[in-house]
């Protein structure tokens, strides 16, 4: 089990560089099985769930070749159809390769697929369109075996707008024959970057961007060579870190238009930033507070689908406001074990109160202290570090190999802004 070493009390401060979309390239590896050609995908992540995909990619028999930030893939062969059951357990975006082997092959066999432990996490809506493409499920326990001897285009509607559930829909969609819409899609960056690549290897897809798509199938895809989009999750952590302890940052390789929500959460926590076409800019020294709703009344912080809020920042936020002056609400919607980190904010000092499994109250500022913690998810983790970074003393988080599955370079990069951090 790896850990880190924090020393805590220096301020975040410089210029960072941010890796590929995490939750762009996952299904964009998977997009690869969809044509015979080469797939080229540049910018991408040095994290362990892509390594985790790409080990799936080959065992389905698709040629892999890496080198520093590229990937090359080719599935010009018969693929294999079972997803192999050590393989699933060890990442969640496992599931994304299910509509693109049912699409090319006709069938395909998933187990558990695994991921962080943040609540219940539904596959109904992967099931719902399969089955409307024509797809047949045999067994509703695992492994789930799906077999199709031809899919077509469906008009459907999903009772959540799922970001997985609507990659993988909309990537097997792309081989059907005739028209799918699909209603309440969701709209992330993401999803609209694994979009803008299925047009880049000649499907038709409208909508991107909406909650409505429209794929028109039935075309032969081609190769493509293109770059992952930069991470919007990873550069507001680095916002949220530089924010929490007193520092300044400027952000490069992340698109302004992924961040206007993200700025209106901290602007409600006394920390706006600017944005232009270079990046975006936290400027060192803010006096973190809280800004009050209209009357006085505490404000809240709520995550849900593209445009609102991002669950994936609900707990990076949540360490930034243990430094404002003032009392905020986070409402997690989306997943009722998002907020078990929390305890060990109280542990460090944090005035907090858990109010049931989807709402925490925080009143700052705190001053942390630090001590000896364990991460239980990949963004939880990236918040820990946020916080033995802004205590005072030293921290030692255990289960780090959790934030390395998302976060490129992670030690690196804080050790270049002034950290210190040392692996153990």
């Amino acid at each position: 089990m790896s850990s880190l070493k924090v020393e805590g009390g220096r301020p975040i401060s410089g210029v960072v560089e941010v890796g590929g979309n995490k939750n762009a390239v996952l299904p964009m590896i998977a997009a690869s099985i969809l044509t015979d050609e080469d797939v080229v995908l540049r910018g991408v992540p040095d994290i362990l769930d892509v390594e985790s995909m790409l080990e799936i990619a080959s065992s389905l028999g698709v040629s892999v070749e890496k080198s520093p930030g590229v990937v090359k893939l080719k599935a010009d062969g018969p693929l294999r159809t079972t997803i192999p059951k050590a393989l699933c357990g060890k990442v969640r975006a496992s599931i994304l390769f299910i509509g693109p082997l049912v699409a090319r092959e006709g069938a395909a066999t998933l187990w558990p697929p695994g991921g962080d432990v943040i609540g219940r996490r539904r596959l109904d809506a992967h099931f719902y369109g399969l089955s409307a493409l024509g797809a047949v499920v045999d067994s509703f326990s695992y492994p789930f075996n799906l077999k199709a001897s031809g899919i077509e285009g469906r008009d459907m509607f999903f009772d959540e707008a799922s970001v997985t559930a609507t990659e993988n829909i909309m990537m097997a969609a792309t081989l059907a024959d005739g028209t799918t819409t699909i209603r309440n899609a969701a709209a992330e960056p993401h999803v609209q970057a694994l979009a803008l690549m299925l047009r880049e290897m000649g499907a038709e897809v409208n909508g991107i961007g909406t909650n409505t798509l429209e794929i028109i199938g039935g075309r032969k895809l081609h190769g493509v060579d293109i770059n992952v989009p930069g991470d919007h999750v990873e550069a507001a952590s680095f916002l949220a870190m530089a924010a929490a302890t007193g520092g300044g940052i400027t952000i490069k390789g992340a698109s302004q238009r992924d961040f206007w929500m993200t700025r209106r959460v901290f602007e409600k926590l006394g920390a706006p930033f600017e944005m232009d076409e270079s990046g975006l800019h936290l400027p060192p020294g803010l006096n973190l507070k809280v800004e009050p709703d209209f009357g006085g009344a505490i404000p809240v912080v709520s995550d849900g689908p593209w445009p609102q809020f991002p669950s994936d920042m609900m707990s990076c936020s949540i360490v930034m406001a243990t430094q404002a002056n003032g009392s905020i609400l986070f409402f997690e919607k989306m997943f009722e074990g998002r907020m078990y980190f929390v305890d060990r904010l109280i542990a460090m000092g944090a005035n907090a109160v858990v109010c049931d499994p989807h709402r925490a109250i925080i009143t700052g500022p705190s001053r942390l202290r630090g001590c000896e913690m364990s991460s239980p998810d990949i963004r939880a983790g990236m918040a820990m570090l946020i916080a033995a970074l802004a205590a005072d003393g030293e921290s030692v988080i255990h289960n780090v190999d959790v934030i390395y599955r998302g976060y490129d370079s992670v030690v690196e990069k804080i050790s270049a802004l002034g950290a210190c951090v040392e692996r153990l």
